[in-house]
């Protein structure tokens, strides 16, 4: 028997005085050091930073993540994005959420987005419409019981696969699984996807050039 299900929601708001900031991309695209650069840039304003990342490297579930990530536990795909899920309540509940409510600007290197792309491509591999929306759902970012609040300001730094493999080959970090040319191609099909889908919501920002002319971009579109 089917069951069918409808209803319309909208994503949930930043209600707090703080700023929600969230760089999104494929490995290498350079959000981690943008991060860290638009958290010295708020500092040398006065503001207060909290600069964070999803998933998270330390604590239970940040260690079991970081070891299925590294290809030293395996895990079913779902498995893991559940564990990102449970990070991510976690996360809200304990760093995000207070420190809107304080009026610090939180910087966070991936958000909830992440969840759709690397979710997708994890689940069928092809990006639709029906697909996102059950992923939508089930990561409490559409859903009825528990929302996760939504970034004031989501960029999506966007390189070429030559440029992200070249930065990855750089790292004296451990290989990630999705750290491959197949892999990183998907997902950037699937980024591409999910900012035309949720253009209103997604800022896609050039992320080739010099580290700082990118950081110039990245505030330019926030003074905005």
């Amino acid at each position: 028997m089917n069951y069918h299900v409808e209803f319309d929601i909208d994503l949930k708001r930043n209600p707090y005085k703080g700023r929600y900031i969230a760089l999104e991309g494929i490995d290498g695209s350079g959000k981690t050091t943008q991060a860290e650069k638009l958290a010295q840039y708020f500092e040398s304003k006065g503001k207060k930073v909290v600069l964070t990342s999803e998933p998270r490297k330390e604590g239970v579930i940040g260690d079991i993540v970081q070891q299925v990530l590294t290809g030293k536990l395996r895990m079913p795909p779902v498995g893991l994005q559940y564990l990102f899920s449970t990070d991510r309540v976690l996360h809200h509940a304990q760093i995000i959420e207070p420190a809107l409510k304080e009026g610090k600007v939180v910087v966070s290197d991936r958000c909830f987005w992440s969840a759709v792309v690397y979710g997708i491509l994890d689940r069928v591999g092809e990006y639709s419409k029906e697909t996102a929306n059950f992923l939508l759902i089930s990561q409490s970012i559409l859903s009825m019981y528990h929302q996760f609040i939504v970034p004031d300001y989501t960029f999506l730094l966007k390189v070429s696969l030559d440029s992200a493999i070249s930065r990855i080959s750089q790292k004296d970090d451990v290989k990630e699984i999705y750290e491959d040319k197949e892999k990183l191609r998907k997902v950037n099909e699937g980024y591409d996807w999910l900012a035309r889908e949720f253009a209103d919501e997604i800022k896609v920002v050039d992320g080739e050039g010099e580290i700082d002319e990118v950081t110039r971009r990245l505030i330019s579109e926030i003074n905005k």
